[in-house]
């Protein structure tokens, strides 16, 4: 019976406290939605320092913003997430079907708010407010692969207070803490009838009795941000900056619907804790203007994944539920170039390219996580209807690789009696984002 609640219950926990389910717009669960550069694919995030929302790309970037400033805006996120294959490996007494899930992307709307203020010729405050992680998908309850994952949704909400300091003429420098809040909630079909067949030493068999799993964690944690912008002429600027881990201990619960009375021993709802790690990151930017009408920028991150080895899950006394599953990941790196065009004092066009790496390996790709390496392709625009404000607006497509499913039981043990997945998946991502700027 022990054995039983470990192998139910640390599946299904494991998998929600990780909440890194289905897909976000950078690698792995990341958003780097988080101003108007999406029209250029958000290349020299770290060097453009436009507006407000430099809070967030690199704080330095305040030394270059008058007076005071506010952005408001947000980006409309609409992956795509189809699997297509078969399932073989299911637990006795349930029955796999030939539903494929539908559609695992859904809408989501990532919002984001900044504001700045000079305090005199060398020191700028700001703050932020924003989602640095959030993903969601949703299943149809049926699909083949429901004993892996049905609904799996994450959402953030960062607070990022900044100051910056010009050391020089060519030089300045920023930093910021951040306090971050995490909430999360997964779903999964447990099979009951399997439950009932082990407890009952094989006496029992009821054919395809199954239910709800539903897990929600939530936690906050502090890191930090910092960053520099150096000037190397009046056309071009450089800019470097790092955004730290964020740990957490996300408490949660357990809950199972329409379960069996005989199986409250053996799968009972209950809380759980998973201490887990936000990967830090560090990216250069560079920035060319040629002329009064066109600039360059390009931008490389380096983000570390590699923190993202196994999920533990552990019972409130802090003993393990069930074996650390395997998670692997390996560190990223997202290139972009991209390039704005100003036609007029009002107009300004934008177009970008990245090529954006997942930290997935193939061999350790779960239907929560279909990640593949993406391409992304935008445009976009600003205008100005006056000398205070700004309309920033884009869109972006992301190209994303074919995932391949090659699940077994040698590589993904933590899977026996869900079933095993062999296929591929079919992604995509676009996105569209619209900010408003003020300065007064």
């Amino acid at each position: 019976m022990m054995s039983l609640r470990k192998s139910k219950v640390g599946a299904v926990v494991s998998g929600a406290l990780m909440l890194a389910a289905g897909q976000a717009c950078a690698s792995g669960f990341a958003l780097i939605e988080q101003g108007g550069g999406l029209g250029n694919a958000f290349a020299g995030g770290a060097a453009s320092a436009e507006d407000a929302a430099t809070v967030f790309f690199n704080p330095a970037g305040m030394s270059r913003l008058d007076d005071s400033q506010i952005s408001v805006g947000g980006a409309f996120i609409k992956p795509s997430a189809q699997y297509s294959g078969t399932i073989s490996g299911l637990a006795p007494l349930q029955t796999a079907g030939t539903n494929a899930g539908g559609d695992a992307g859904g809408l989501a709307f990532v919002p984001n708010m900044y504001y700045t203020h000079q305090i005199d010729d060398k020191v700028h405050v700001g703050i932020g407010v924003n989602a640095p992680f959030g993903l969601q998908t949703d299943y149809d309850a049926t699909w083949m692969g429901r004993f892996q994952a049905v609904k799996s949704k994450i959402q953030t909400i960062n607070l990022n207070p900044s100051v910056s300091y010009d050391v020089s003429d060519t030089l300045s420098v920023g930093a910021g803490l951040n306090y971050q809040r995490i909430t999360g909630e997964l779903t999964s079909i447990t099979n009951y009838s399997a439950a009932i067949y082990q407890a009952t030493s094989g006496a029992t068999a009821i054919p395809n009795l199954e239910g709800l799993s539903t897990m929600t964690g939530s936690d906050t944690g502090w890191g930090y941000n910092f960053g520099a912008l150096f000037k190397l002429d009046s056309q071009t600027r450089i800019g470097a900056a790092y955004r730290s881990q964020i740990k957490y201990k996300l408490t949660g619960d357990v809950k199972f619907a329409n379960r069996p009375a005989m199986l409250a021993a053996a799968l009972p709802d209950q809380p759980v804790t998973l201490d887990i790690t936000m990967p830090d990151s560090f990216s250069m930017s560079a920035l060319h203007q040629y002329g009064d009408k066109l600039e360059v920028m390009a931008d490389a991150t380096w983000t570390g994944w590699s923190v993202f080895k196994t999920l533990d899950v552990k019972k409130t006394n802090g003993t393990s539920l069930g074996a650390a599953t395997p998670e692997n990941w390996k560190d990223t790196w997202r290139v972009s170039v991209g390039t704005s065009y100003h036609y007029s004092e009002q107009w300004t066009a934008r177009a970008g390219v990245a090529f954006d790496q997942a930290p997935v390996p193939d061999a350790y790709r779960t239907v929560r996580i279909p990640d593949a390496d993406r391409t992304w392709l935008a445009l976009g625009g600003q205008y100005k209807p006056d000398a205070a404000s700004t309309l920033d607006f884009g869109y972006a497509h992301l190209f994303v690789k074919n995932g391949t499913m090659n699940q077994s039981a040698a590589t993904n043990p933590e899977l026996s009696g869900k079933g095993y997945l062999v296929g591929s998946y079919s992604n995509s991502v676009d996105i569209v984002s619209v900010q408003y700027g003020y300065k007064f």
